[in-house]
């Protein structure tokens, strides 16, 4: 039994070593890392919860006391929420109408937006973001057409700075589908990378209209900068995860709010905000 505590203390600091590093882990890549089965390292993770060393979030766990520099990178954050990003992506991506110019940010949301996008006819893509640029490059397809920044790659496959900055501040794009690290009634729309924030302005300067799709997870979470506040969102797309006060809150400040259902959910009540002209 000694033998067991002891080992189970190895495990559970190496899974604190890896959110550390990264700031999350999925369960499936702890499985590989410490060779145990999918249920140890959930009772791992349980423990470590249980101590508020590591949020405990689905498909694996998270840091809990998130600093605002962390960053962590496409493959961590690809686990985190699968189902509320889908549902999301989902109704954002119905936003779009076919023949329409969109930019679309890196993020694993965004992602999963441009996934839903694949099929809309006659779209022009704007992205800083490789994975979407590899998604949606079909070269038998003559009405799509897909423009990559260029740039610096960050941790969340992003392309950020100068170069993408220099590409993006040419271009007029009727629609941004934008993802974020963190919302904040105060802070707005923020990023733990300084660099990447100055794009994400960018981005949003090329935009008609500013579409952010963000998960509940990401309320009240502030990254180390803020590159736009949320009377400059046109439509934020959640999850019915976010509470009724966070829903308040940012419904009085976005130009309007959809909280996105699962399919057979729907309603058309959805709170507005009316801009004044």
């Amino acid at each position: 039994m000694k033998g067991d505590r002891v080992l189970a203390r190895q495990r559970q600091e190496a899974i604190l070593r890896q959110v550390d590093r990264t700031g999350g882990a999925r369960v499936s890549d702890l499985v590989d890392l410490l060779g145990v089965s999918d249920m140890t390292v959930r009772r791992d993770i349980e423990a470590l919860a249980v101590n508020g060393l590591v949020l405990k979030v689905h498909g694996g766990a998270a840091a809990a006391v998130g600093r605002s520099t962390d960053e962590p990178g496409f493959q961590v954050k690809s686990g985190l929420n699968p189902g509320p990003k889908s549902v999301i992506a989902r109704v954002a991506a119905g936003l779009i109408s076919p023949g329409s110019s969109v930019a679309i940010s890196a993020g694993t949301t965004t992602y999963a937006v441009a996934q839903e996008l694949v099929n809309v006819p006659n779209l022009t893509v704007v992205t800083n973001s490789p994975r979407v640029a590899d998604l949606l490059h079909t070269p038998q397809r003559e009405d799509l057409t897909v423009i990559l920044t260029g740039g610096v790659r960050t941790p969340s496959d992003a392309l950020v700075g100068p170069v993408a900055d220099a590409a993006l501040g040419s271009l007029h794009v009727d629609t941004l589908i934008l993802g974020v690290h963190g919302i904040d009634p105060v802070a707005g729309l923020t990023t733990p990378n300084l660099i990447e924030a100055a794009t994400n302005r960018a981005l949003i300067a090329s935009a008609r209209r500013v579409i952010v799709v963000a998960d509940h997870s990401k309320w009240r979470v502030i990254g180390l900068s803020t590159f736009a506040t949320l009377d400059q969102v046109d439509v934020l797309v959640t999850n019915a995860g976010l509470d009724a006060e966070a829903q308040r809150i940012v419904s009085e400040q976005v130009g309007r709010l959809i909280v996105a259902q699962p399919r057979g959910f729907e309603t058309d009540d959805q709170p507005r905000k009316v801009r004044s002209s």
